[in-house]
């Protein structure tokens, strides 16, 4: 990680951009139904989001109709539960789901082993589960432990460690692999990739942006594959203003050199 090179210069008609949400576009909350995105970054987002000709996606843990509520009226192209369901920029929803009766079996298990750890929750997402000890974080070791034993009972099942959760997922999705699905199809083909995150799921995004010689940007602290660095959320906010600053810079430039040529 590069914590004292400045960020490059990131001309939007030519990057396409991946955004994670919790702990990079907000604030990290005790629980996830209490985060909400700034409205000058939601503005910030949606304004990227027509100047870069729609190569905008947000690649999240969160499920989409989650992402679509907490960005609203903006509604973009989306990968939730960490790529497990995918939204491309024509709509089309590519999902990677486990069996209904393995869902309803792990969500009945999880919920009856939890019990234990007061203050630790499940949340469903339809195709994966989170075990959340935010607001109990002596339970740590704990819940990893217990997540260890589901997935070595279920081999459809893969382990992703996050901040203060542990997520139960279908093998074989991540976010890197979402970052590649969309790098294939319009408007993000033939782009450079940019991708802000600032957890450890975020790490196989890191590593795909790089992979493709694009730009990967770490918020907060923590070793990472990353190449750039932001303090905080409130940073990310900072960046991504001066984006749009910087593009109506560049237009009134534009106007002004037209003029001159008249």
């Amino acid at each position: 990680m590069t914590d004292s090179e400045p960020l490059p210069p990131i001309p939007l008609e030519s990057f396409a951009f991946f955004f994670d949400l919790d702990g990079t576009l907000a604030g990290i909350e005790k629980r996830p139904e209490w985060v909400s995105i700034p409205d000058d970054t939601k503005r910030a987002l949606a304004e990227i989001y027509s100047l870069a000709n729609g190569a905008v996606a947000l690649v999240s843990g969160r499920a989409l109709k989650e992402l679509d509520a907490l960005c609203a009226p903006l509604k973009c192209p989306a990968a939730g539960v960490h790529g497990a369901e995918r939204r491309d920029a024509e709509g089309h929803i590519h999902r990677t789901e486990l069996s209904p009766a393995l869902m309803s079996k792990l969500g009945s298990e999880l919920n009856l082993a939890i019990a234990a750890y007061p203050g630790c929750h499940v949340e469903g997402k339809g195709m994966a589960y989170a075990l959340h000890y935010r607001q109990s974080e002596a339970f740590a070791d704990d819940i990893l432990a217990l997540a260890e034993t589901f997935t070595q009972r279920y081999p459809e099942l893969a382990l992703q460690r996050g901040k203060c959760v542990v997520e139960l997922k279908p093998r074989g999705v991540d976010k890197g692999a979402a970052i590649h699905a969309f790098m294939q199809e319009a408007p993000f083909v033939d782009r450079t990739p940019l991708f802000i995150g600032d957890d450890l799921t975020d790490e196989a995004g890191f590593s795909q942006v790089n992979a493709l010689g694009g730009v990967s940007i770490k918020v907060g602290p923590g070793e990472t594959a990353a190449r750039y660095h932001l303090d905080d959320v409130g940073k990310v906010q900072q960046w991504l203003l001066s984006l749009t600053k910087q593009q109506e810079s560049q237009s009134i430039k534009t106007i002004i050199s037209v003029g001159e040529d008249l």
